[in-house]
């Protein structure tokens, strides 16, 4: 039969909660460490503020103008946006931040107990090194500096845990020659004479500063379909905050306007060489036409002819057209010939062409994506290697188009000739000199609208560098939430309470967890259906028995409680009490003593036998002789009955029989019927019989005394009886092997629970 508690869960509440007041000291002890943990918690970790900017990334705005439309590749298409987070974030761009603000070096100026405080911009001590020193150094290293009343300084500078420099009681400036260079440590203008300082200082070089603002610097997408971008970070210095977001921003778009311009650069520096050539051929063509007319004497043959040339106007215009594509198309298809160019901008010149316009802008679009990826890309990046890879194929693509459109050009170019000779031919009463005149003259032509062509797009392109504007928009600059951020100090409070009062609840289940036996009656009365007759508190006075009249300690008062229960149990004429136990030590004998005790006090004439014949200790307990007792008559019932049973002590009414001398067959002297006349002697003589028998756990003697008693106590001791032993009982009483049992808890630590708790405590493990 498996046992559970009966009892509500109320029950059990006040169970825990009774054990937990048994172990104050232990939530006590707990509260105060959580306290100071509490404490300590809040001096070393000030209040931090989370900082926010937001930009907005824009493509480039060259649409207004209007005549540029086939430069607008040169200087990048619509923001990636995903790049540019990248690009804001970039090892480059916080090692600038980090050379323009300074932030290579932290200051922690101790400020009270256990507290530290980053200060910023102003701090009273500063380290001093070269740039170049700063530049290179790739180890982060510690400076602890204090300064007394009177000026002097003990510096010491450490590498992780290892010293490298250390000074004690100079006169600042110091200077300190480390493995690493050399650091000049003085004082600042935020520093007051008389002042004690206490400061430490981390240095470290610009590359490793960047890697940790990189680490403290969050930038994102402000939505997937946003192009604003967000940045923000967490400190304890709001101004420190507000400068490293700052200056992110300014250096990003000092970046982009630095890039913009120097692709504009480049475009220019190819228009003006282009021009410088075309004008030489224009010089040289318009040199020609004049050494024409000065040989021939020609001086307008325009009003000779005004008729015939209406009416080749138009073919000859075609012609002007075809041939100047056809020039542009072979430059673009020349300068990405070049090997050196594999990289670089299609000269905008060839968008111009409309069959060009669209695979120009897209080969352009990759080579700006890219010369953005390498200025921050670093090493073997994946992704500069994949654009690099488009480009090529790219590359191919553009080249066939630049040939198809070369080769259309030239097509172009002999239809527009065959169409102006055509209408030249109509002519034919033109003198010789006038078609040549005319040839010369429609070379002129093409070579000035050329130059009048890169003309205008060297303006634009200047007019381009001089409004170059950033591509990040700042929306909102760098700003401080107003609430801190993490745990207020009453927040930390409320955690420590809770983490104190949980340490000890945690460990008192664990330690109950882990034990095999129990501490109480409530956790008793959790593993057993076994009526609890009740429990006996711990006793300390040392008296022997614990029971005395008059006495209104809380160990009588357990033991009349116990009275007075039994008395419910049993019926009138029930005389005859067994108290066993599992096994020895849990205070049977303790028991039996002190409950006749108990029953002699109301008057009642009362025998206390000692029923464990194999390993008698009644005697012992009680200073007196084991001489002639119970089984002295049980292996002769013709023994005088009165002669084994003496008073004890001055205690009136309560008579003892010892267990007598170990006989050799303990076993057969309780199974024979001798045992049966002997107690229905006994209840003639007395009013109340109890018998303290053997450990059933132990021994079956105790079973062979049931046949003649009315009830049985068993006994257990708190913190002493096993679960095992628990589980032992709850079969003897399923099986119903002990008359009337129920259980009586012995050693509990509880007072005033039966009784009203006077005087002191009172034990036994008898």
């Amino acid at each position: 039969m498996a046992h559970k508690n009966s009892k509500s869960e109320f029950f059990d509440i006040q169970s825990l909660f009774r054990n937990y007041l048994r172990h104050w000291w232990w939530f006590a002890i707990s509260l105060v460490i959580c306290g100071i943990g509490a404490v300590v918690y809040v001096k070393t970790n000030p209040k931090e503020y989370v900082v926010r900017a937001n930009v907005l990334v824009s493509p480039d705005d060259t649409g207004s103008f209007t005549a540029m439309s086939g430069f607008s590749d040169l200087f990048g298409t619509s923001a990636n946006v995903e790049d540019e987070v990248f690009i804001i974030n970039s090892h480059s761009v916080l090692r600038d931040v980090s050379r323009e603000l300074g932030v290579n070096k932290v200051h922690m100026v101790k400020t009270g107990f256990l507290s530290w405080r980053l200060f910023y911009p102003k701090f009273p001590v500063d380290v001093y090194a070269a740039p170049e020193l700063v530049d290179t150094l790739m180890t982060s290293i510690k400076f602890e500096v204090d300064i007394n009343k009177n000026g002097k300084a003990d510096v010491l500078a450490k590498v992780k845990r290892d010293k490298i420099a250390k000074v004690k009681d100079a006169e600042l400036p110091v200077t300190l020659d480390t493995d690493y260079g050399r650091f000049v440590v003085n004082t600042t203008d935020s520093y007051v004479k008389g002042e004690e300082v206490s400061t430490e200082i981390y240095f470290d070089g610009h590359d490793a500063a960047a890697e940790e603002l990189a680490e403290i610097v969050i930038s994102d997408k402000a939505s997937r379909k946003s192009n604003l971008v967000e940045l923000y970070l967490q400190t304890p210095n709001s101004e420190y905050g507000c400068d490293v977001l700052n200056s992110i921003i300014a250096n990003y778009n000092e970046r982009a306007i630095d890039d913009k311009n120097q692709q504009g650069e480049k475009t220019k520096a190819f228009i003006d060489e282009r021009l410088a050539l075309i004008s030489q051929d224009l010089d040289e063509a318009e040199g020609d036409i004049q050494s024409y007319k000065q040989d021939r004497g020609i001086v307008d043959v325009a009003m000779e002819t005004t008729y015939n040339m209406s009416a080749r106007g138009s073919a000859e215009a075609a012609l002007v057209t075809a041939q100047t594509n056809s020039e542009v198309v072979k430059m673009a298809r020349d300068f990405l010939s070049q090997p050196e160019n594999a990289y670089e901008l299609i000269p905008g010149a060839a968008a111009g062409v409309s069959e060009l316009a669209s695979v120009v802008g897209t080969y352009n679009s990759l080579i700006m994506r890219r010369m953005q990826l390498a200025t921050n890309a670093r090493g073997n990046n994946k992704v500069l290697k994949n654009l690099e890879d488009q480009i090529d194929a790219m590359r191919a693509n553009v080249n066939a188009a630049l040939d198809h459109a070369y080769e259309s050009s030239l097509v172009a170019v002999r239809d527009a000739k065959k169409e102006a000779d055509k209408a030249i031919g109509k002519l034919g009463n033109v003198p010789e000199q006038e078609r040549e005149y005319l040839g010369l003259k429609r070379q002129q032509t093409v070579k000035q609208q050329l130059y009048l062509f890169l003309l205008e797009r060297r303006e634009e392109t200047a007019m381009l560098i001089a409004n170059a504007i950033p591509k990040g928009r700042i929306v909102d600059e760098a700003y401080t939430l107003k609430e801190p951020v993490g745990l207020g100090k009453f927040k930390v409070l409320l955690i420590a309470i809770f983490i104190g009062l949980f340490i000890p609840v945690f460990l008192l289940y664990i330690k109950r967890f882990l034990r095999n036996k129990f501490e109480d009656v409530d956790e008793l009365k959790q593993y057993t259906e076994v009526p609890v007759l009740g429990e006996v508190c711990i006793d300390k006075s040392g008296e022997c028995p614990a029971v005395r009249p008059n006495d209104t300690s809380s160990t009588s008062e357990l033991f009349r409680a116990l009275r007075t229960r039994l008395g419910f149990m049993l019926k009138p004429q029930d005389k005859v009490l067994v108290v066993t136990s599992t096994r020895s030590g849990e205070g049977k004998s303790y028991v039996s003593l002190n409950f006749a005790v108990t029953m002699a006090l109301l008057g009642k004439k009362v025998l206390l036998i000692g029923g464990d014949i194999r390993n008698p200790s009644l005697a012992e307990y009680l200073g007196i002789p084991n001489r002639a007792g119970l089984t002295t008559y049980l292996a002769n019932p013709d023994t005088d009955l009165n002669s084994l049973i003496s008073s004890y002590n001055d205690i009136e009414n309560l008579s003892v029989m010892v267990a007598g001398p170990i006989p050799p067959n303990p076993a057969e002297l309780l199974a024979s019927n001798v045992v049966d006349e002997l107690f229905e002697r006994l209840r003639q003589m007395y009013d109340f019989i109890v018998v303290d028998s053997a450990p059933v756990g132990m021994v079956s003697d105790t079973f062979n005394l049931g046949r003649v008693a009315n009830a049985t106590m068993y006994v257990c001791r708190a913190n002493y009886t096993t679960r095992s032993d628990i589980r032992f009982a709850n079969e003897v009483f399923d099986e119903q092997r002990l008359v009337n049992m129920s259980l009586v808890v012995n050693g509990t630590h509880s007072v005033g629970r039966y009784g009203y708790g006077y005087g002191g405590t009172h034990s036994s493990s008898k």
